[in-house]
């Protein structure tokens, strides 16, 4: 006897959360209000099946860096967090409910270039009396970013934006930075120009594509270990729907690294490219 295949409305439908359920996929300090001002749960407190997966993508991701921001709000009085290329704000409303309204202490800042998503980011934070959340409408590079920052995250920034958000990390001194890189296409148009080492990792279009996101991101973990950071690099599991799913975690530590500065110079004699990053990383303190 065949079964019938299901439609994709009864798959959405099976794979959607109740009231009931939504509550008991809650985090601690999360609440329902945040998620209804962002659109992924209903009045009724239920979620869709592409809000299930949003929400449980939220949920993966600040339980990643909670001992990072925990940390910060043990260790200073009004820690500075910045969401660099923030879109929706998803993830740092969430951020601001768990640590910032719990503490009563510290602020946000919302970086976003894009002018519809600044409006409705401001608005959801007027709702919410979300005071300490400041929305900058700027790229990251042009915000107006504080002296001293304590956290700094960027994700899915796309190409070079996530190094302009790692570089203004870096000036800022930020204690912690976590990173999920999106599309990387400098390096790999870098390496079209490249014959020297070995060439043949990337000879190949699909390969040059694939080999200069990886090397980008290789880059990018040295250049903070350069600077004095203990780096974590993992994959983001939970974020099914996106295939860049990368986490670079990086926690100061010290004042540089001259072993991973070292280690940097070496690849870049090896494989000749000078990406956008390493022409704005700040002095390093000696």
């Amino acid at each position: 006897m065949s079964r019938r295949k299901k439609t994709s409305g009864e798959v959405k439908a099976r794979s959607a959360l109740s009231p009931e359920a939504v509550q008991g996929t809650l985090l601690e300090g999360q609440s329902l209000p945040v998620l209804q001002a962002l659109g992924l749960v209903t009045p009724r407190g239920g979620a869709s099946a592409d809000a299930h997966r949003k929400i449980k993508q939220i949920s993966h991701f600040v339980q990643q860096i909670a001992p990072a921001l925990d940390d910060l709000f043990e260790r200073h009085p009004e820690p500075v967090l910045v969401d660099a290329a923030a879109g929706k704000a998803y993830l740092g409303l969430v951020i601001y409910e768990r640590w910032i309204a719990r503490h009563g202490r510290g602020r946000l800042i919302a970086i976003e270039g894009r002018p519809d998503l600044v409006t409705r980011v401001q608005g959801i934070a007027t709702e919410l009396g979300f005071d300490r959340l400041e929305v900058q409408p700027a790229r990251i590079a042009e915000a107006e970013w504080p002296e001293r920052v304590h956290f700094a995250m960027a994700l899915h920034a796309c190409d070079t934006a996530t190094d302009e958000a790692l570089a203004m990390a870096l000036a800022a001194k930020a204690d912690h930075v976590a990173l999920v890189p999106c599309c990387q296409a400098e390096v790999a148009r870098l390496l079209k120009e490249v014959d020297a080492g070995p060439a043949d990792l990337w000879r190949h279009a699909w390969h040059r594509r694939e080999f200069g996101a990886h090397l980008t991101n290789v880059i990018r973990a040295l250049a903070l270990q350069s600077y004095g950071y203990q780096v974590t690099v993992t994959e983001l599991a939970g974020w099914e729907h996106s295939l860049k799913n990368e986490l670079i975690l990086g926690r100061r530590v010290a004042r540089f690294h001259a072993g991973a500065e070292r280690q940097l110079a070496q690849l870049l004699e090896q494989i000749p490219v000078r990406p956008w990053l390493l022409e704005h990383l700040p002095p390093r303190e000696t």
